[in-house]
């Protein structure tokens, strides 16, 4: 295709070298024929157009200029002869196109103005210089040239082994002599003409200057394919993007940042290599310029507006991918390295760490503004991935009424070998432009590592360059030397705005090559001795681009070696971590933040008009931040505010959310005297905070449920909680809880960590508002009854902590919380953890207002964190040998035991144990409780019927705990509480009561 466009658009020398005489016609009298389109009107307004042309042919519409300049009009022989137009005779004189003796057009008699042949005597002749026009028509087709055919002499290999596109050969139309120019035309000037932009602000520089111009542009590390783009505009961008030489200078900012991506890269590379010697990795060495240039593609996106990209991509490269440009925590990288890590570790049979893919959003520095990376996992079918890819970025595109590819964009990394094999990258192709396929414009990478796993290049592909499949969709294709990182980022940069530009597919050759082997295992010099002989000598890119910029004076060496030093210790501490890499998370925070939040939660802008109820509840808020103390509806707020100023997404919905079903929330207020103008404080802590979206729900469980736990699936970052009017009405949603938040994961390991608030307690509100049915969650959870939880010697390695190792490895969390300030760290904890899990939270009614339910600002401080139970603190615990009772319990029934201890007086006697965290169950805190009062009798205290609650739940693991113990208690274990019913609760006022008094009773008991 590239030969036939060439004998179509470049003249050859014949062509060149043999026109006839040019000559340029004035108008001074035309042929005597009617006029048969003007009428008098007319054609004195065109008269007009004609006398305003010739003064300046910018100064008509560009129709005018183009007619006029073909001599389609001639003017009537009364208006007497006309010279050319002065700004034509300009550029003609400037050219060298006249004569060299300038033209004087004052007399109409002078002797070089003759009659053309075929016109009538008005008509003038201008001899122009047929040399000047020859040279100036042959510079314009070397410059053509140059831009077709530069790429084939670019000094693409890193190696300088061989040329990327299989031909060695110069062609000859890239050399001054094939238009018949001589060493002595070098330092002639050349008006540059219109189709390149190598002059900047100059418009004619010399031969010699011209050349070497477009040798700088098309043929030193980058070559570009672009001319068979069938549209001008398009190629006209393309030439200005890398002609210009102002466009490619990037500033010092985005070199320090493209130094410290390239440190990583290849850091990350000798880190592994030096730990795990042995294992395949498929590592990036040879291409680390890979990641500056992704990093760059997506700043430059970013700045444009996307803020979701997704992208596929082959094993090799894929850890460095994974590490430094989505950022997937170190600690979990290195822990797939870890040989004892079993499949259940990774949900499911697994699959081998260079096939995983990751689902992460973070913060873009260059854009400051959060974006989603998706990175597909693949097989080791390499491009298999392509239109999975394609798939998944439309259906986020259309998800999100991205009509345009505004938002969301793909990615897709190709090894060379595969890229010009594989069948399934021309079927890709072909859907890109396709109305119900096109994800508007891909940016195709590939590492061209000049080989296939042995195989040669040569005898691998038919076509010049493995690239050429792109062409049948005018994809412009950017080959560029992967150890020039400067020409590297400036082609990142551009291939970016292409796509944001225009919606079209770019491809980007990053020809490189394989410091390895196919593996790290692998001996290549079996079948590449040449090759793997300048590989074993080739220094790495990063020594080479660092050298340079210190010797330039971009950067100083000192700089260098501390960031170099800074990621060593990323890494060091990473592998330490990994060993035991998920602490229990600490989740307090500075007291200076919660005083902050407290305070701009209750500011009203100007004129507001708060209600009279509201200003008193505010007040009373305001008296406990100056006691450092918090209720449940200010450590909510504090949790959810502190998550928002972490730069985290709040979302919480459901039936009367806003102010809360028992009127304790208030988190958005409503102005008393203009309708519809509402104040949601939470959005305005800080301008770089998350959003908070706080939104009554339909009258509506299950769909709303559902569309929560959808939205919860999205983004692991954000807090999103659901929460119930009553846990009673909870049920409505049973098929979402059953089939998609308690089993999601384990069938289609899928995490979400949505957050289910459930009022539940009993205060004689009848069967309809007293219970969520905490007895159907806790049945829900796989944990065995039968088997006291430790970790596995071989399982889940990375977990030291029984705690973590449990959260971990249940397939939810289900919490009966007795304080505001454990209410908030578990809020807080759903995001520290490193992995989701759904929380199911039994949350208060009647403890909302009570004032023994309060906690201080020293339980919510760095250092602090969610306590699964709380042990007795009080009297009983000084003399734990003379305890006679043991109570565990789980939620508000907490404060009415504390109530009837104290009016029975057994504060020394009875000790209380509050489990907060009813499931996974915290065997090793429960065993130190029973270690320590091992005279008491046991008891298991709910205001639940027995039948009900976490009664049957917690006993048999008592039971089993004890047995472990070698403790006699294992088969005592007493129950207190409501008689077993049918019913959740008693719908008769004094029934409750009777019942609530005999439960007490039960419970003091002996």
């Amino acid at each position: 295709m590239e030969r036939i466009v060439s004998a179509l658009t470049r003249p050859s020398v014949g062509s060149i070298r043999c026109m006839p005489q040019f000559k340029l016609a004035t108008r001074g009298g035309h042929r005597a024929h009617p006029e048969s389109f003007l009428n008098a009107s007319s054609s004195n307004y065109i008269d007009e157009m004609y006398e305003q042309w010739s003064k300046d042919p910018q100064s008509v519409h560009k129709s005018w200029d183009l007619y006029f300049r073909h001599q389609h009009y001639q003017r009537p022989p009364t208006l007497g002869v006309t010279p050319p137009p002065p700004a034509l005779l300009q550029y003609y004189q400037m050219t060298g196109f006249t004569q060299q003796q300038p033209v004087s057009m004052v007399p109409q008699h002078q002797s070089h103005l003759q009659p053309m042949s075929g016109y009538g005597t008005g008509v003038q002749e201008l001899p122009l210089d047929r040399k000047a026009i020859q040279d100036h028509m042959a510079v314009q087709a070397l410059v053509r040239s140059y831009q077709m055919r530069g790429h084939k002499i670019a000094q693409l290999d890193p190696l300088g082994l061989s040329s990327v596109d299989l031909d060695s050969e110069r062609p000859n139309d890239l050399t001054y002599t094939f238009y018949n120019f001589s060493e002595a035309d070098l330092d002639r000037k050349f008006a540059l003409p219109p189709i390149t932009f190598i002059g900047g602000q100059e418009k004619e520089l010399t031969l010699r200057e011209i050349i070497r111009r477009l040798e700088d542009v098309y043929c030193q590390t980058i070559g570009l394919e672009y001319m068979y783009i069938n549209s001008y505009e398009k190629c006209n961008w393309i030439r200005q993007r890398f002609e210009d030489q102002a466009q490619r200078k990037l500033g010092v900012k985005d070199i320090e940042r493209a130094v410290k991506r390239l440190i990583r890269a290849s850091k990350f590379e000798d880190y592994l290599k030096r730990k795990w010697s042995s294992e395949k990795r498929f590592g990036l060495e040879g291409c680390e310029a890979l990641i500056p240039a992704m990093k760059m593609v997506i700043d430059t996106a970013a700045n444009q507006g996307v803020d979701t990209v997704i992208m596929g991509m082959p094993h090799r490269g894929r850890l460095n991918v994974l590490a430094n440009v989505t950022r997937k925590p170190l600690e979990e990288l290195f822990c797939q390295f870890d040989p004892k890590l079993e499949p259940s570790d990774v949900s499911g049979s697994g699959d081998v760490k260079y096939h995983l893919g990751t689902c992460i959003e973070r913060l873009n520095r260059a854009s400051n503004t959060n974006v989603k990376f998706a990175l597909v996992a693949n097989p080791s079918h390499l491009e298999a991935v392509d239109p999975v890819v394609q798939g998944k970025t439309r259906a986020e595109q259309f998800y999100r009424g991205d009509k345009f590819g505004d938002k969301a964009m793909s990615i897709l990394l190709h090894g060379d070998a595969a890229f010009a094999g594989q069948g399934v990258v021309y079927e890709t192709f072909h859907l890109s432009d396709l109305p119900a396929y096109t994800t508007h414009g891909t940016i195709h990478i590939i590492c061209n590592n000049q080989i296939g796993f042995t195989t040669d290049p040569r005898m691998a592909r038919s076509s010049p360059y493995c690239t050429d499949v792109a062409r049948v969709v005018n994809a412009p294709i950017f080959h560029v030397n992967a150890d020039d990182v400067d020409s590297v980022l400036h082609v990142a940069k551009v291939a970016a705005e292409w796509r944001c530009t225009f919606k079209k597919d770019v491809v980007i050759d990053l020809v490189c090559y394989r410091r390895h082997g196919h593996n790290e295992t692998d001996e290549p010099m079996y079948t590449q001795p040449f090759m793997y002989k300048k590989i074993h000598k080739q220094p790495p890119v990063l020594k080479k681009w660092v050298d340079k910029l210190i010797s330039e004076g971009t950067i100083k060496r000192e700089w260098y070696e501390a960031e170099e030093a800074k990621y060593d210790k990323i890494l060091n501490d990473a592998f330490t971590n990994s060993k035991s890499p998920f602490p229990y998370p600490q989740t307090g925070v500075a007291e200076e933040t919660l005083q902050n939040i407290a305070v701009k939660t209750h500011q009203l802008p100007d004129g507001f008009v708060l209600h009279r109820g509201l200003t008193r509840i505010f007040e009373g808020r305001n008296k406990l931040i100056q006691a450092r103390e918090v209720d449940w509806a200010l450590a909510e707020s504090m949790a959810i505010g502190s998550v928002l100023l972490d730069g985290h997404h709040v979302r919480l919905s459901g039936q009367d959310v806003e102010r809360g079903t028992f009127s304790h929330r208030h988190h958005v207020l409503h102005d008393q005297e203009k309708d519809l103008v509402f104040h949601v404080p939470m959005n305005y802590l800080s301008p770089t905070q998350g959003h908070y979206t706080i939104c009554n729900s339909s009258l509506s469980e299950f769909a709303a449920l559902g569309f929560e736990l959808g939205y919860s699936t999205t983004n692991p970052n954000s807090l999103v909680i659901w929460e119930a009017q009553f846990g009673d009405f909870a049920n409505n949603a049973q098929c979402i809880i059953d089939q998609f938040v308690c089993s999601g994961q384990a069938k289609w390991v899928r995490q979400s960590g949505i957050v289910l608030l459930l009022p539940h307690g009993y205060e004689g509100q009848g069967p309809e508002h007293s219970s969520a049915r905490l007895e159907r969650f806790l049945q829900l959870c796989d944990e065995d009854e039968d088997r006291v939880t430790e970790i596995k010697e071989r399982k889940h390695i990375q977990h030291t902590d029984l705690a973590m190792y449990q959260l971990d490895d249940t397939n939810w969390i289900v919490a009966n919380i007795t304080t505001p300030a454990n209410f908030f760290h578990i809020l807080r904890r759903q995001l520290a953890l490193p992995f989701r899990k759904p929380l199911i939270v039994m949350s208060p009614k009647s403890i909302f207002r009570l004032p023994a339910c309060r906690s201080t600002f020293d339980e919510m401080l760095p250092g602090t964190s969610f306590k699964r139970i709380y042990p007795e603190e009080g009297v009983a615990s000084e003399n734990p040998a003379d305890v006679k009772k043991i109570i565990f319990c789980s939620g508000k029934t907490y404060y009415d035991l504390v109530d009837a201890r104290k009016n029975n007086q057994l504060e020394s006697q009875v000790a209380i144990v509050r489990i907060e965290q009813i499931c996974p169950f915290p065997f090793d805190l429960i065993r130190e409780e029973l270690e320590k009062y091992k005279n008491a009798k046991l008891c298991f205290a709910q205001e639940e019927h027995k039948n009900m609650g976490s009664y049957s739940f917690c006993k048999p693991r008592l039971a089993c705990l004890l047995r472990s113990m070698n403790d006699e208690r294992a088969a005592e274990v007493n129950y207190a509480g409501r008689d077993s019913a049918a019913s959740t609760a008693a719908g008769i006022k004094s029934s409750h009561y009777m019942e609530q008094k005999t439960y007490m009773k039960e419970a003091m008991a002996f």
